[in-house]
């Protein structure tokens, strides 16, 4: 099986200045996505797997094309949905999804006809012959979108794509991207700050901080495991009564000597925690129960990737 994305000892410079550092690794579902704090890398991998910017040293593969030797063929199959406008404003929506159509490769009546065909998907039929500068917020993101995908790519890439959307576009946007998920054969990566858009959306992610691979995590698997955790704030607790718990095979870690974050076992539960402080002389103020999230994969990957830094 072709991975989706494929980096070998990808490296890029920009203005003097190393962005992305020896990133390696592959990424194997059909909807990926791509996290990390402002300042990660996140839009320089993302155009440097379009060809806009070229590796200072190692190479990427995207379905299995070279983004060094098959960027012409490679672009003709990439969909890309902006973070921002790019639009004419005085072009209406069909002329501006049909000019793009052809540019990634369609005959003009071709395109045009894809044209129509996606501004009928995303909902925008009864705009398509509006000018592009009377589009609200919401319909220039569906016009993103519908540019993006008229002309048939095997990967959509889509960047911040509910930015400034609310609760309701925000929702008819992620249905759509869900839609193309598991209706079609086209890939997806998808890059957000919104930690909920990707854990709706994608099957894997890969988490950048400083230009380095922090974490990369297969969500269905971690949706399989679906491990339950415990968050405890005790009074008294001295280091027996970690110790206590690892001895029943839980994981214990947290900050000081109040507060714990306990990862519990098959076969151990919330009654064997309180045993436990029983036996330690420990009062337990606290216990919040919860199972692990995108948002606890990412801090921890955060945690981690800081601490290595921290140690170059």
């Amino acid at each position: 099986m072709v991975p989706t994305i494929e980096l070998s000892g990808l490296e890029v410079d920009l203005g003097g200045r190393k962005i992305l550092h020896g990133l390696n690794g592959a990424l194997q579902s059909r909807a990926i996505g791509l996290l990390g704090p402002n300042g990660a890398g996140k839009s320089t991998l993302i155009l440097t797997l379009l060809g806009f910017h070229r590796p200072s040293s190692g190479t990427a593969r995207v379905l299995g094309l070279d983004i060094r030797t098959d960027a012409g063929q490679l672009r003709s199959q990439v969909g890309y949905m902006p973070e921002n406008d790019a639009f004419i404003a005085r072009m209406t929506g069909i002329r501006f999804v049909s000019y793009m159509a052809e540019i990634s490769g369609l005959p003009a009546e071709l395109a045009l006809e894809r044209a129509h065909q996606s501004f009928v998907y995303v909902g925008l039929g009864e705009a398509r012959y509006r000018a592009l500068g009377t589009y609200s917020q919401g319909m220039r993101q569906l016009a993103k979108l519908a540019q993006a995908i008229a002309h048939g790519p095997r990967l959509l890439i889509l960047d911040e794509p509910t930015n400034g959307l609310d609760p309701p576009g925000r929702k008819r946007l992620i249905g759509l991207i869900r839609e193309i998920r598991d209706t079609t054969d086209t890939h997806l990566l998808l890059s957000s700050h919104l930690l909920h858009d990707v854990e709706e959306t994608c099957d894997e992610v890969l988490i950048l901080r400083d230009g380095r691979i922090a974490a990369v995590c297969n969500l269905e698997q971690e949706r399989q495991a679906n491990r339950q955790f415990l968050e405890i704030e005790a009074a008294g607790a001295g280091q027996a009564f970690p110790s206590a718990l690892k001895a029943l095979g839980c994981e214990c870690s947290g900050s000081g000597t109040s507060r714990f974050r306990v990862v519990l076992p098959d076969g151990v539960g919330i009654r064997d925690v309180y045993r436990i402080a029983g036996e330690q002389g420990v009062q337990i103020e606290r216990l919040n129960h919860r199972r692990d999230s995108l948002e606890d994969i990412f801090l921890k990957a955060m945690e981690q990737a800081g601490a290595t830094n921290g140690r170059l």
